[in-house]
């Protein structure tokens, strides 16, 4: 009896010291150093260097041509906001864009199907100018034979055409012209498609120079090192990353964190003829997604005002006097949807974080998808799970809860075997083991479905947390967003008190301080769910319903002489 007691003890503890750090970092995040407002609108000279290309490098270096990469940003323009240059308003079902005509750069993107994460009556804002993120597709050209090539510093036009996407429209294709140079003359073409979230990025090269033209094309994403939202801290010590992702088929899915990449240790892979290059946050991402069979070099660089980019290079064959070359690379621009992901790029819906038990959450997330069809809500398709999960493991609940209530049939009789041998500690233990081998009580058998929940509890949070389905999902009532805490602790207030009815159904352990504790222990816990989602309250609340009941059929059945079902 004082042994199970001890296990339950240490296993509620352990929990309520990870609960405890958990909302610690949730609702108290350490500050981290943003850059400064005019930092954070300005992107410098260093933000402005072009990446070298690597298929032409070292021609240039052993023939001395010097025009491997675009020259720096003049030192008059060093500091010039990105806001000075025209930008083009893109419309469509999906995205609010903002394309800059120096770079024809994607520089803002709101998502008008996303509420923004601290209010609900804004759009949320995925690529940025310096509202509150730095973080832009920036994308160009580079030759080591010839200089001036278009680049995402160059100033290009819009051409005449239509910036919205109208009914009945399938696609919306945005031109930009660039300068003429040498007689080449560059087409960058933005297409959008309607009920998607990916975007064509298309460079067309008209060669009128009379000599052979052997371009690299560089796309990459731009964003500073801070995460979107004091909501990207995970449980137990662990926080939703935020950073660049590369995949490929031999090294598959790598996270590179920022810290990596300042320090110079980033670890990935850096040529392949296949895979894609991301940056991901919380419930959203960005990647280039090239397709497979062309050679590329990805790329990953820590530059000034905590800015980083991350992005890869691809040759482009050969352009011969007088023809004209072409290359398209995606760019997925949205939400964290693992099934859509999945069918967009092999390996995609590997960005949705489900931190370290994702061997468990993963499975989770299947079956609440496959339930949250059968009922069209979030809310309800977590009720039908935990009712899984509780049939799943019903055999060795059964088990458990037969010895608890053994246990407490025959508490009167602990308790006078305490008073009997309370001085001769081993005749006291020795007495009880003869007394569980009489009754077959197996007393650490109450712990087994407290240890199997607490891995299922955790992985369900990652789920909730990470879920951009779960994100602003209502239930019913007031709850209008599951992966939030509830917003008048109904919840947590109702699984206090059924959490309180389990304990009273379990025998009292011989301990006066053990019980003590044990009593405090509802008390403790509706304390910390206060401030965790709601999905995961409902969960719990679900499953201390299930388990009392259980536990009041077997205990009844005990106290008869019956044997449960």
């Amino acid at each position: 009896m004082d042994t199970q007691r001890l296990i339950l003890l240490l296993v509620f503890s352990f929990s309520l010291i990870m609960l405890w750090e958990a909302w610690q970092k949730q609702e108290h995040p350490v500050a981290a150093s943003a850059p400064s407002a005019v930092a954070a609108r300005s992107v410098t000279s260093a933000a402005d260097a072009v990446p070298t290309p690597a298929s032409t490098a070292t021609t240039a270096a052993t023939s001395g041509d010097t025009a491997a990469t675009v020259p720096d940003t003049a030192a008059a323009a060093k500091d010039v906001s990105r806001t000075q240059f025209a930008r083009q308003t893109i419309k469509t079902d999906l995205f609010l864009a903002e394309i800059s005509a120096q770079g024809g750069d994607l520089v803002r993107l709101e998502l008008p199907g996303h509420h923004a994460t601290n209010d609900r009556n804004k759009r949320f804002v995925l690529l940025d100018d310096g509202e509150a993120h730095i973080y832009q597709a920036q994308s160009g050209l580079i030759a080591a034979d010839v200089a001036g090539l278009p680049s995402h510093k160059t100033v290009y036009e819009f051409a005449p055409g239509r910036f919205e996407l109208e009914n009945g429209q399938d696609a919306l294709v945005v031109r930009l012209l660039a300068p003429e140079v040498d007689g080449i003359r560059t087409s960058k073409l933005y297409t959008f498609h309607r009920n998607s979230y990916l975007i064509d990025i298309t460079y067309e090269i008209e060669n009128g120079s009379g000599q052979p033209l052997k371009p690299t094309a560089y796309f990459h994403t731009l964003r500073d090192g801070q995460p979107e939202d004091a909501s990207a801290v995970g449980a137990f010590g662990v926080s939703v990353f935020t950073g660049p992702a590369v995949y490929t088929e031999e090294e598959k899915y790598q996270k590179v964190s920022f810290e990596d990449i300042a320090k110079g240790k980033a670890k990935y892979m850096q040529q392949a003829d296949n895979g894609w290059i991301a940056m991901v946050q919380h419930y959203f991402v960005s990647a280039w997604l090239p397709q497979a069979n062309v050679p590329r070099e990805f790329y990953l660089e820590k530059l000034d005002n905590d800015l980083y980019r991350a992005g890869l290079k691809m040759p482009l064959a050969e352009i011969a006097p007088g023809s004209t070359g072409q290359l398209t690379v995606p760019f997925y621009a949205g939400p964290q949807e693992q099934v859509k992901l999945a069918k967009i790029a092999k390996g995609l819906d590997l960005v949705v974080d489900y931190g370290w038990l994702t061997v468990i959450a993963a499975p989770l997330f299947w079956v609440l998808a496959l339930c949250h069809k059968l009922v069209g809500n979030w809310g309800w398709a977590i009720i039908i799970l935990t009712v899984l999960i509780k049939l799943v493991f019903y055999p060795l609940s059964a088990t458990s809860y037969k010895s608890m209530a053994k246990m407490k049939k025959v508490a009167p009789m602990l308790t006078r075997l305490k008073e009997t041998y309370g001085d001769d500690r081993a005749r006291l233990n020795q007495e009880m083991m003869d007394l569980y081998k009489r009754e077959k009580i197996n007393p650490l058998s109450g712990c087994l479905p407290i240890l199997i929940q607490i891995p299922v509890f955790i992985a369900l949070y990652w789920v909730l947390l990470g879920s951009v389905e779960m994100r602003y999902a209502p239930f019913v009532g007031y709850i209008q967003d599951l992966s939030a805490k509830d917003p008048y602790f109904i919840l947590p207030i109702i699984m206090g008190v059924t959490m309180l009815l389990q304990t009273r159904l379990n025998p009292p352990p011989p301990d006066p301080i053990q019980a003590k504790v044990i009593m405090f222990m509802p008390i403790a816990f509706t304390g910390m769910f206060l401030f965790f989602p709601s999905g995961l309250v409902l969960y719990w609340i679900v499953n201390n319903v299930l388990s009392i009941a259980q536990q009041w059929q077997i205990n009844r059945m005990i106290e008869g002489d019956k044997k449960p079902a």
